[in-house]
């Protein structure tokens, strides 16, 4: 497979190693000071670009490579309240666009965190059965990463939210029972780290997911890359693995 990366920074640099080792061709790198590239025929013959940018960057590249015919996987977060609709308008097969654009989305394509959310989902579906038992939630990231709470972390917060009718909505150092806690803490190099906890008088249950590193995510974002490879229109997590 011809794949094409966008962002090459470590995530980039991993993805590009992983992809080399299960067999893959790097056509294009396009980077910060080679947006031009865009319009190259390298990158056009590329079967799937890997989206690894900043928030404010990454519709613009969806655009870019669905002008050229090319197939996105994205990993990057913050651009969904403003351009979602207009997403999901391009990837859906219409009448006067019979032949959608493709995007496989995940705030987060490690295996280990697409079990754990299923493992989050599961749970909270219990526990709305047992409201003597309060939840709340703790992301923990490198001291590099600015944004808060991290994509993955919301992600997981709106499955307990859709799931716990006691809980009308997820927020950042609230006291309010009706709101979801999602606490954030940056320190050291830590790759990732979320824990979901319901505490009760009685005893407490945890579960968390602690990334040794980003190889986990890297390799998850190639995985997306063969599949999506195969199929079309908006994608993520949910469609590769069946769980």
């Amino acid at each position: 497979m011809k794949i094409a990366l966008i962002g090459y920074g470590k995530m980039g640099k991993m993805i590009e190693q992983i992809a080399r080792d299960r067999g893959h061709e790097i056509v294009s790198i396009i980077d910060i000071d080679n947006q031009q590239d865009f319009d190259s025929p390298e990158f056009a013959s590329a079967d799937v670009a890997i989206e690894f940018t900043a928030p404010q960057a990454a519709y613009g590249n969806y655009l870019k490579a669905w002008a050229k015919s090319v197939k996105v996987v994205s990993g990057s977060t913050g651009w969904m309240k403003e351009h979602g609709d207009d997403v999901r308008q391009a990837c859906t097969p219409s009448t006067l666009h019979p032949q959608p654009s493709t995007l496989f989305w995940a705030s987060n394509f490690s295996i280990g965190v697409a079990i754990f959310s299923a493992v989050n989902r599961y749970l909270a579906k219990i526990m709305n059965e047992f409201p003597q038992y309060d939840v709340e939630m703790e992301e923990t990231h490198h001291v590099h990463k600015l944004d808060h709470p991290s994509g993955t972390a919301i992600t997981l917060a709106e499955e307990i939210v859709e799931r716990i009718d006691r809980k009308e909505a997820w927020a950042e150092e609230t006291t309010d029972p009706k709101l979801l806690r999602v606490d954030h803490i940056r320190r050291g190099e830590v790759a990732g780290i979320h824990t979901v906890r319901y505490d009760s008088d009685a005893d407490i249950i945890t579960i968390t997911h602690d990334a040794h590193s980003r190889k986990g995510f890297a390799l998850g974002a190639v995985l997306a890359a063969e599949y999506t490879a195969k199929h079309q229109g908006l994608l993520t997590i949910s469609d590769m693995f069946k769980f």
